[in-house]
């Protein structure tokens, strides 16, 4: 959910289907796959050397994302959730139990949400199973594993409070959610959204990753963070400088 608009945007195979992967060079590989009405970007990564992965946000369509996993050949080890709205969320714990793993994440600010998503999914006319807690709670300075991958965590509250992004430093990627998006920034006229924390958690939290950092959002093309500094009209570096 980002304040951008997709209308008038010309449907590429990136928004229709199984995206190629992303980064297909050791160490990490990535493909994404646009699930639920909302084409919320799922993401598939993995480790090259073990060939064992995660699913990030899988919010809903699981015969696809299976099949996305079976065509990769992963193993599927845990799903990671970024935060808890429907369309990141709202499957994931069927997904789980199907494939006998773990969820990690999102922070515990965003446990409200979980236990909400059948509700929330009934609004939006799309499936959504609650939930009391992941598996793991997650918060700033954890980690995550993905086969031999290590990816960072923080915490980057302003679109739920509870939302957190994935860092893997080596490779230059990061898995932000609804915080960042091309061009746009992620929706503050949710509940207990917060537009000032929004754009600390960009500012203090993901432009120190470095300007070469490629990110997948969680609706839309991927991006650079030295592409959102020149030009995204929420955080560019004109636009923070204009405030």
């Amino acid at each position: 959910m980002h304040r951008a608009r997709m209308e008038g945007q010309a449907l590429t195979p990136y928004h229709r289907g199984v995206m190629p992967p992303l980064m297909s060079t050791p160490p990490l590989c990535a493909a994404i796959i646009p699930v639920t009405p909302l084409q919320q970007n799922c993401s598939l990564i993995w480790c090259a050397a073990t060939m064992r992965g995660a699913f990030v946000d899988p919010g809903g369509d699981l015969p696809r994302l299976r099949a996305a996993a079976e065509q990769a050949g992963v193993t599927v080890e845990k799903i990671l959730l970024t935060h808890g709205h429907i369309d990141h969320a709202g499957e994931a714990k069927p997904l789980a139990e199907a494939l006998g793993v773990p969820i990690e994440g999102p922070h515990r600010e965003d446990q409200w949400l979980l236990q909400s998503l059948a509700e929330t999914g009934r609004g939006y006319g799309v499936t959504g199973v609650s939930f009391d807690a992941p598996d793991r709670w997650l918060v700033e300075g954890d980690t995550v594993s993905v086969g031999e991958l290590v990816l960072n965590v923080y915490e980057t509250p302003g679109h739920t409070p509870g939302h957190v992004v994935f860092h893997h430093p080596p490779s230059r990627l990061a898995l932000v959610g609804d915080v960042l998006f091309l061009g746009s920034v992620g929706r503050t006229d949710f509940p207990r959204s917060d537009p000032a924390a929004l754009i600390r958690s960009v500012v203090e939290k993901l432009w120190p990753m470095g300007d070469a950092t490629a990110f997948i959002p969680g609706h839309g093309p991927t991006s650079t963070f030295a592409h959102e500094r020149r030009g995204n009209p929420f955080v560019s570096d004109a636009a923070l400088a204009r405030a």
